[in-house]
């Protein structure tokens, strides 16, 4: 406060104001965020959050702190969006705990048993997300539904169709995954569409290019599909790139000029991708 008083003889009051009413704003939300700077200290104001959970356990640390802080998150702003987000946090700890639940400890018998109890807990959480979840209007929860077998669902994201909450890459694979046994053509348009609607810099979905790489094959387009193979390895994590580059040559049958001539048009995808200015293009059999 000295500081402001500092100024109080140099600034004009309606700047000290202005200045006093900053200094407030920032103490306020340094004491908002300094509240749980811990996943200990929000469990103990907030013990409804982890009370249920395996805690002190080191199996499935990392999952169950994510659920905790995305539980926080949902109880501040119940929203369909913070659900969804809780829910999908809450299977990847179940996954997790499917497998610490078989794991028997060399200490402390009871924490096999607490893993259990989490576990059992972590199904009633998912019933009970899904229920809140199953008249949610979001396109995202609409085919999460679809893929967890919901008919109605599939025919409510069908309907969507052509709207713009399906401009969205990964809503518009899921559309492309209703099309490819009914219409090849239209779906390399979905695909080649989805990858238009990324922005700078963002992770493409792999799934699209290998999709795009076997839909050319299948349609006998060999220089697409080594085109889009190629850049589907470029964003593949963890891959030997240069032992998958010799595999994929084999199974082409170019010449050593041509894998040159459509390696400079991935690349140059690649780049367009990258910048988010990806705009269709055709690859044939006749390179120019």
């Amino acid at each position: 406060m000295s500081f402001v008083l500092l100024l109080s003889n140099t600034i004009p009051f309606r700047s000290l104001l202005s200045i006093k009413a900053i200094v407030f704003l920032s103490l306020l939300l340094s004491g908002c965020f300094d509240r749980y700077r811990t996943t200990d200290s929000l469990c103990h104001d907030n013990p409804s959050l982890c009370q249920s959970l395996n805690l002190n356990d080191g199996q499935c640390r990392i999952q169950r702190t994510n659920l905790i802080w995305q539980r926080y998150d949902t109880l501040q702003t119940p929203t369909d969006e913070h659900k969804f987000k809780e829910l999908k946090l809450t299977k990847e700890y179940q996954f997790c705990l499917e497998y610490a639940a078989i794991i028997e400890p060399t200490e402390l018998k009871q924490r096999k048993t607490k893993r259990i109890q989490a576990l059992y807990h972590s199904y009633e959480s998912i019933e009970r997300l899904n229920q809140e979840l199953r008249l949610s209007q979001d396109p995202h929860i609409i085919y999460y539904r679809w893929s967890q077998g919901d008919q109605i669902a599939k025919q409510q994201f069908i309907a969507l169709e052509g709207n713009k909450e399906l401009e969205h890459p990964e809503l518009q694979l899921a559309l492309a995954s209703y099309y490819i046994k009914k219409d090849k053509t239209k779906t390399l348009d979905i695909l080649h569409h989805s990858l238009s609607l990324y922005k700078t810099n963002d992770n493409i979905n792999i799934n699209i290019l290998r999709s795009l790489a076997t839909l050319y094959y299948q349609q006998n387009n060999e220089y697409a599909a080594y085109v889009w193979t190629t850049i589907a390895i470029t964003h593949q994590p963890n891959n030997n790139q240069k032992s998958v580059n010799s595999s994929v040559k084999n199974k082409f049958n170019l010449t050593d000029n041509e894998r040159q001539r459509l390696e400079i048009t991935a690349f140059e995808i690649i780049a367009a991708l990258k910048r988010g200015q990806y705009t269709r293009t055709e690859i044939t059999a006749q390179l120019q």
